[in-house]
């Protein structure tokens, strides 16, 4: 059976409406329209409605970069937000980036939960876990929170230091932070020995590494997973594959599991959707993810 999951303990995220190639959505108290490629259907509410909820607009000017448009000039360029389950509690910085991104993935919120479920359900002691193409730090925040050793990787600085901001302002402390290649470190945490039992993978469809190596999803993604699959702890292990490209099915994703990690336990695939207060599902991505936990 194939998933379809949506994040369940947002309070300072709401998918308001979706539709006509755009979003209305409310992170904390300041309500944004940013442009959704997905959204191919029609807005459920009117667009006065629109306009009078939202406080900021995204104005692209290119197909990768635009401005804001503010309602209010004193609304924030930058402010604050919290994730709590069940387990864990993080807080985010958020800001308005010149591509339509603000410093967080809500959907992803479901991986979350199902890592701070998984680090608190295993009998190793502070379990090592590696977050390759880590942003903003989301989901090494999480892992940090619920008990684990944490290495963050990601190729931009810029994001790295973020991510660090998010981790003070969580009260959390030695995340590790590496400024690198994804692929490359892979390959050299082999070569030194290592292993981990938590593994999360979120790569782009297309990126540049620190020292312009070239990733393009469907060209590295197969040597990518055979290098993890050497990485993960034998004895006891998650690990997520999360995919945006519009190729990639997940389908595709059970496929390129199997074939890399052998035998791989309590394999589910599906899709990840945010859902509008107004009914329509909003597709953003496919993921599949294994785990063994220790009886």
């Amino acid at each position: 059976m194939i998933a379809l999951l949506t994040p369940e303990h947002w309070k300072d995220y709401e998918l308001i409406d979706c539709g006509d190639f755009e979003k209305l959505e409310r992170f904390g108290n300041v309500v944004l329209i940013r442009p959704e490629p997905q959204a191919v259907w029609s807005k459920q509410l009117p667009p006065s409605e629109w306009q009078n909820l939202a406080d900021i607009r995204f104005q692209g000017r290119s197909a990768t970069s635009g401005e804001w448009a503010k309602k209010n000039s004193k609304t924030p360029d930058r402010w604050h937000i919290t994730y709590r389950n069940n387990d864990i509690e993080i807080k985010f910085r958020l800001a308005l980036t010149s591509f339509k991104h603000v410093g967080i993935f809500p959907e992803q919120a479901v991986n979350w939960d199902f890592i701070s479920n998984t680090i608190k359900a295993f009998h190793t002691s502070q379990p090592k876990v590696l977050n390759l193409f880590a942003y903003t730090g989301g989901a090494s925040l999480v892992a940090k929170a619920a008990g684990a050793d944490v290495t963050h990787v990601d190729s931009i600085k810029q994001v790295v230091s973020w991510a660090n901001e998010n981790q003070e302002l969580s009260g959390l402390k030695d995340i590790r932070w590496v400024v690198e290649d994804a692929l490359k470190f892979v390959k050299r945490e082999i070569k030194r020995g290592k292993k981990y039992n938590g593994i999360i993978l979120d790569p782009p469809a297309y990126g540049h590494g620190p020292n312009g190596e070239k990733w393009k999803l469907e060209d590295h993604i197969l040597e990518m997973m055979n290098d993890v699959a050497n990485l993960l702890d034998p004895e006891e292990h998650f690990m997520i594959l999360n995919t945006y490209s519009l190729g990639f099915s997940s389908v595709i994703v059970e496929n390129l599991i199997k074939d890399s990690i052998k035998n791989p336990q309590n394999l589910e695939t599906g899709e990840l959707y945010l859902q509008a207060k107004t009914g329509n599902k909003l597709p953003l991505g496919v993921f599949g993810k294994i785990r063994k936990v220790k009886n």
